[in-house]
């Protein structure tokens, strides 16, 4: 080979071996374009409902801005549907995935259905006796439709599977009545005040002449015999006393015949209604 046509050959290596180098160095190489970058991936859905205090919801998620879709809820494992059910009430987030990795995610919430919405509860009550003007011996019953399962309370107390109620003041109450799905519903009932019986009015009059009037239970000294609340919460002891042991009145012992109204009001109840 001649001279110049190997310092041709020598120069052409020289070359070559330089551009090899410069690549080499990153003056040639270009970065894999990011597949993700063009893409706007939305995700949208309908939601379902679920029903009070259950897991029925349902989400229905779909995908736009590319194709091939898998989707996941709340970061699940990704299925080829974007149908989620048995869902409790809250908010979850569903997200799309395209066969190149490609993901866009949005937030859905699953709402509670109101269990008493169209119900139309009916209520009422009704007064089995009236009460004692000085003890609670009223009795009511209620009543409840337009749904199942009721219990019932009074005055906001605690609710019971018995809708009658018994030992109630006279007044007015508040019944009310809740059914299984916890809806309810309140109204307004009187209980009215007994007039006092005829034994309380024998043994009134005894106490009347025989204690209050000579001055021993009047207001000086307790218990006060003028008021008839105070006779009545004291029935056992005035039979005691007067009746059983005989030692009351001050004015002297009580005859038979008053000692026998005062057993037979005690008998029946030693209320004001008796």
């Amino acid at each position: 080979m001649k001279k110049h046509q190997l310092l041709t050959a020598l120069s052409l290596i020289i070359l070559i071996a330089i551009g090899i180098y410069g690549c080499s160095k990153g003056g040639g190489t270009t970065t894999p374009a990011n597949p993700c970058a063009s893409k706007t991936i939305t995700v949208t859905a309908t939601t379902t409902n679920s029903n009070a205090g259950a897991s029925t919801g349902s989400i229905s998620a779909t995908a736009t801005g590319s194709s091939n879709f898998t989707f996941s809820i709340n970061g699940g494992a990704f299925q080829a549907s974007g149908n989620f059910s048995n869902l409790a009430k809250g908010t979850y987030t569903v997200t799309a995935k395209d066969n190149e990795g490609c993901t866009g995610s949005a937030q859905f919430t699953v709402n509670e259905n109101d269990a008493c919405l169209g119900k139309t509860i009916t209520i009422s009550g009704a007064v089995t006796e009236n009460s004692d003007p000085c003890t609670n011996t009223g009795k009511l019953t209620i009543t409840a439709g337009g749904s199942t399962n009721f219990t019932y309370n009074i005055n906001g107390g605690t609710f019971q599977a018995s809708a009658s109620f018994s030992n109630v003041a006279a007044g007015t109450v508040t019944i009310g009545c809740k059914d299984g799905d916890g809806c309810t519903k309140t109204t307004t009932v009187t209980v009215g005040t007994l007039a006092a019986g005829s034994l309380f009015a024998d043994v009134k009059a005894i106490i009347q002449t025989k204690c209050a009037i000579s001055g021993c239970h009047n207001g000086s000294q307790a218990p006060n015999f003028t008021q008839d609340c105070n006779i009545s919460a004291n029935a056992a002891r005035i039979k005691v006393r007067a009746v059983d042991q005989g030692d009351m009145p001050p004015t002297g012992p009580l005859t038979q015949a008053e000692k026998n109204k005062i057993t037979a009001w005690v008998t029946a109840g030693g209320r004001v209604s008796n």
